[in-house]
């Protein structure tokens, strides 16, 4: 087997090998990853709006959300969808896939700053590109279900088929932005603690590659419990580039600026600052409440000779446990 692909070879004769081994393959990498993301994240939005109610294969040809089942569904299908992405992009990139987790790292972990832009086009344009695929595959359920329902992309009742690209405020915040605001910085707060957490080899570190599929499984865990608030978008790029797709794709005012009249308006910025700050918070708990404590006792272990547990009092010598003899003063003349 070839080191590299026969296609690059033949096209570019095996030269460009530094440039894929340094920063130009990893923005490749996360162009991938967020496309495999999106892919199938938006991918199963769009089995449980359009494409089950439309094959006959739901109760009527717009049966959705139906008790809990269609959001496990999306919940499991969108955990599964990182873990894969992870598994795609980790060995190169690091697979942040999300630009809340770029800046995060880049805070804490070391990770270089004049990195953090390329990151996140890669991440925007992947995250594009992988909406782009889920509409070449489900146009025409789309566009069933809004039949329908007797609706067009940039009515009121748009809205559900515009959420299998991306998100919106539930009702009952009002269309006030506060309460999104606040329910995307604390999930993002927690992907990023269970992130840091799960790859932390000072802690319980997942062992045997499992840490994608842990990581996917945090993502369920936060979309089962934080999730109906906003549609736990906790990802910039997951949530701006498909809006803008669906910008493109008709969902006019729905998808930018984010509005719908007597709803929400503007809402575009929400799964956008929400994230990042989130993601910040989230990795400067985990150091404050874990990962210094984590250093701190590593410290303590490296300065403690082997076999004495911290503060212990040396044993005494055998010299040390002799018994004392007094001496008597030695006689001057007078």
């Amino acid at each position: 087997m070839s080191d590299i692909s026969p296609l690059r070879n033949a096209v570019r004769n095996g030269s460009g090998l530094k440039q894929l081994g340094g920063t130009w393959g990893e923005l490749l990498a996360e162009f991938l990853g967020t496309f495999v993301l999106i892919a199938f994240g938006d991918g199963v939005v769009a089995m449980a709006v359009a494409a089950l109610p439309g094959s006959g294969r739901a109760a009527t040809s717009t049966t959705i959300f139906m008790a809990a089942g269609d959001w496990l569904l999306i919940t499991w299908g969108w955990a599964l969808a990182v873990t894969l992405a992870v598994y795609v992009a980790g060995g190169v990139s690091g697979a942040h896939i999300n630009p809340a987790v770029t800046v995060a790292f880049a805070v804490r972990r070391k990770f270089p700053w004049h990195k953090v832009g390329p990151y996140i086009v890669a991440q925007v344009v992947g995250a594009f590109a992988g909406a782009a695929m889920v509409y070449l595959l489900y146009h025409d359920a789309i566009d069933a279900y809004n039949k329908a329902v007797g609706t067009g992309r940039t009515d009121p009742k748009g809205l559900a088929t515009y959420s299998i690209f991306a998100t919106f405020p539930a009702p009952y915040f009002s269309g006030n932005p506060t309460g999104p605001l606040i329910d995307q910085i604390v999930g993002t707060a927690f992907l990023v603690m269970f992130v840091v957490a799960i790859i932390d080899i000072r802690n319980t570190a997942v062992q045997a590659n499992l840490g994608p599929f842990m990581i996917g499984l945090a993502v369920a865990a936060i979309g089962m419990s934080l999730g109906a608030n906003a549609g736990y978008a906790i990802n910039p790029a997951r949530d701006f580039g498909p809006r803008l797709f669906a910008w493109l794709a008709g969902w006019g005012q729905t998808a930018l600026p984010g509005t719908v009249d007597g709803a929400f308006s503007w809402y575009f910025w929400v799964p956008i600052v929400g994230p990042v700050v989130g993601g910040v918070i989230g990795v400067l708990i985990y150091d404050w409440f874990i990962g210094d404590v984590l250093h701190a006792k590593a410290r303590l272990q490296e300065s403690t000779p082997p076999g004495r547990a911290g503060g212990e009092t040396p044993p005494a010598t055998e010299a040390e446990m002799a018994p004392k003899t007094q001496v008597p003063p030695k006689r001057t003349a007078a």
